[in-house]
């Protein structure tokens, strides 16, 4: 690590500890030239997550449009923010762990919809409706029908 002040390449670490965020490391280093401290953050570097729209563009994924699309669904109903982050949160892991730098958005719309099914009903028919493209009141029906089977099953 290059120090800030005289520019010399070597430095010992003299402190380590998370972040109050956990996403990274605070080192706390020491020249060893000319013996001034000075703080790096080390950060898990990784590759960008890419969406493949209907249309076959892409995109890099964005997380706080998935997170706004499932605040619209839940306006109104009884659940939190930080529910939805989490929800968010579990979506994007499952698509991490998956190891595909390419991901469809039929793919995250499927996870999304198994995410507030859990969380609310109604929240999962409002963006089912959207995402489905629902043509007509009966293909709306035939969903609220599915998710009454479930609920039996």
């Amino acid at each position: 690590m290059k120090c800030p002040y005289c520019g010399d390449e070597e430095s010992k670490v003299i402190d380590s500890r998370p972040t109050e965020d956990g996403e990274r490391i605070r080192r706390r280093r020491e020249c060893l030239r000319c013996r001034k401290r000075f703080t790096t953050y080390e950060v898990v570097e990784t590759l960008p997550l890419m969406v493949i729209k209907k249309d076959n563009s892409r995109e890099a994924f964005d997380r706080q449009k998935l997170l706004n699309g499932m605040l619209r669904s839940c306006e109104k109903r009884p659940v939190s923010y930080q529910t939805l982050e989490k929800a968010v949160s579990n979506i994007e892991q499952t698509l991490l762990n998956s190891y595909d730098r390419e991901v469809s958005s039929v793919r995250i719309g499927e996870l999304t919809m198994q995410e507030l099914k859990k969380i609310d009903e109604v929240a999962y028919v409002r963006f089912a409706s959207v995402y489905r493209q629902f043509a007509d009141v009966e293909s709306f029906f035939t969903e609220l029908r599915k998710l009454m089977d479930d609920r039996k099953g």
